[in-house]
């Protein structure tokens, strides 16, 4: 107890995920579809993938990535988990094998947003890549998000010139996106 009869919190941290949280890490993709994407594409996305199959795939991945350097790290607040990223190498045509890695998810719960999460996933997100050799990360991101691109511009992050168009499968929705680098040295 902290003296006002409340229970003393727990350090906010960042670790590896761990398979039991498969579930919690989809719901939080979830809720972040519904923020981040347009009401039409978040509502096609949803319709597409349920929360069973997401957990199955995040259990997967964080019990046998796909390879050996592919992680997926969470932000934990008083035990729960209320954030993820998910890294490897950078699968990008012009990615340099063995020195690119790539931001494949990071997302922060929209409740427990500007609390100092995002941060601290980034800083191990980053502190991970190095200890796995990677010398440069590189992040898509929707082209319309600034508060994240900001958010990613204050720590270092910055266009490298390419972009591109992802959808769903049968093109009924679809986001420009822009890819962000950065140094890892």
């Amino acid at each position: 107890m902290n003296g006002v009869n409340q229970p003393a919190r727990t350090a906010d941290s960042c670790r590896l995920a761990l398979p039991n949280e498969a579930e919690r890490i989809a719901a939080i993709q979830r809720r972040s579809w519904q923020q981040l994407f347009p009401a039409d594409v978040a509502e096609h996305v949803l319709a597409s993938v349920d929360l069973s199959s997401m957990t199955e795939s995040w259990a997967s991945a964080i019990a046998r990535p796909p390879l050996a350097q592919f992680r997926v790290l969470v932000a934990i607040e008083q035990s729960r988990v209320v954030g993820f990223a998910a890294v490897g190498p950078s699968d990008d045509t012009d990615a340099h094998p063995g020195q690119d890695a790539m931001v494949g998810e990071f997302i922060i719960d929209p409740p427990a947003q500007r609390q100092g999460h995002g941060s601290r996933l980034l800083n191990a997100v980053a502190d991970t890549l190095r200890a796995d050799g990677f010398t440069r990360a590189t992040w898509w991101v929707r082209s319309t998000d600034d508060p994240l691109r900001r958010f990613l511009d204050s720590a270092g992050w910055g266009p490298d010139g390419s972009h591109r168009t992802v959808g769903t499968e049968d093109e009924a929705a679809s986001v420009k996106m822009i890819r962000l680098h950065t140094a890892l040295r």
